[in-house]
């Protein structure tokens, strides 16, 4: 599960302050470090998965395992009411942050490395700015955000051009990275444009139910013909109950005890967790490209998304 969902329905409505060391909770503090982990991980426990299991299978498990968890909580603290009226809106913000994106990880994560997956992922906050205006939100593009996404472009030149990336399923393996990342950013301007005010988990549970309904069939059609081992089993565990509900329930936590200026930090802790897992645990090779793309991708997502948002939008109606 990736953070934007979450961070960018509330970054809009916060102002992001300078004043970001001042006191917060040493339980905020250890949330933060869990989550810096927990979503730089997720793209490792893929790779084991699909030694397996095929893509649809991995991405339906996961979705599953954490819809049992957290629509059963939305339930109980009332989150779920009032969303019959958005359920167009709940329908597209299900396929655009996670039908289609886990789907599109887990295809691609067959041809290309889980560390430049990450690398590739944390190039969303570049993504949101372009797309944002398509969907009504005018944020001011800037001296730093225009060459925010200059240097972020650069960095994605480089990873492809200069990195491990190889041949035609190589490419195909960054396109379905590059869905992915269009899909995570589509996912929070949804939620800004047509789900504002409502509560977050009750969006995020009965989306995750939407998901996992509509990747039933495909799952069906790809469920392996036999027992998968522990490996497989356990990292699809890791990847719902561990990397989408507990880290949402986290992310929750985070935003309301230290503010989503702090929480946003993550997003530039995840790719640097899930380069480490993939070069230490599995053996893969980024080269000069890979390292050069990681760091001008960060900076470039830094540099785009610093000072103050705009002033948020107002809720439409969702057609």
């Amino acid at each position: 599960m990736s953070p934007w969902a979450t961070y960018y329905s509330h970054a809009h409505a916060i102002c992001r302050t300078p004043e970001l060391l001042t006191a917060v909770p040493w339980r905020a503090w250890l949330a933060f470090a869990a989550l810096g982990i927990i979503w730089g991980v997720p793209y490792f426990f893929i790779k084991v998965a699909l030694r397996e299991l095929a893509p649809f299978f991995v991405a339906w498990g996961r979705i599953v395992l954490a819809t049992s968890i957290l629509l059963p909580l939305a339930w109980h603290r009332g989150g779920l009411r009032g969303l019959r009226a958005h359920r167009g809106a709940i329908v597209a913000f299900a396929l655009a942050e996670f039908v289609i994106p886990f789907s599109a990880i887990c295809i691609g994560e067959r041809w290309i490395s889980s560390s430049v997956t990450g690398i590739l992922i944390a190039g969303v906050p570049l993504t949101v700015i372009v797309s944002s205006r398509f969907f009504g939100v005018h944020e001011p593009l800037g001296t730093w955000r225009l060459t925010g996404l200059a240097v972020g472009l650069l960095g994605v030149v480089a990873l492809v051009g200069l990195g491990s990336i190889g041949g035609a399923p190589g490419w195909a393996g960054v396109g379905c990275m590059l869905v992915a990342t269009l899909g995570y950013a589509i996912g929070p301007l949804i939620i800004q444009r047509y789900l504002a005010g409502l509560d977050a988990m009750g969006c995020l549970a009965a989306a995750l139910l939407v998901a996992s309904v509509l990747l039933l069939v495909p799952a069906l059609l790809a469920r392996p013909d036999h027992l998968p081992t522990g490996a497989a089993l356990g990292s699809i565990a890791v990847l719902g109950l561990l990397c989408t509900a507990v880290a949402m329930l986290l992310m929750f936590y985070l935003v309301g005890h230290a503010g989503a200026a702090r929480a946003a930090v993550i997003t530039y802790i995840n790719p640097a967790v899930a380069t480490l897992l993939g070069v230490l645990l599995l053996d893969e090779h980024l080269g000069v490209g890979g390292y050069l793309g990681f760091a001008l991708i960060l900076v470039g997502s830094w540099l785009s998304t610093r000072g103050s948002p705009p002033a948020a939008v107002g809720a439409a109606a969702p057609g």
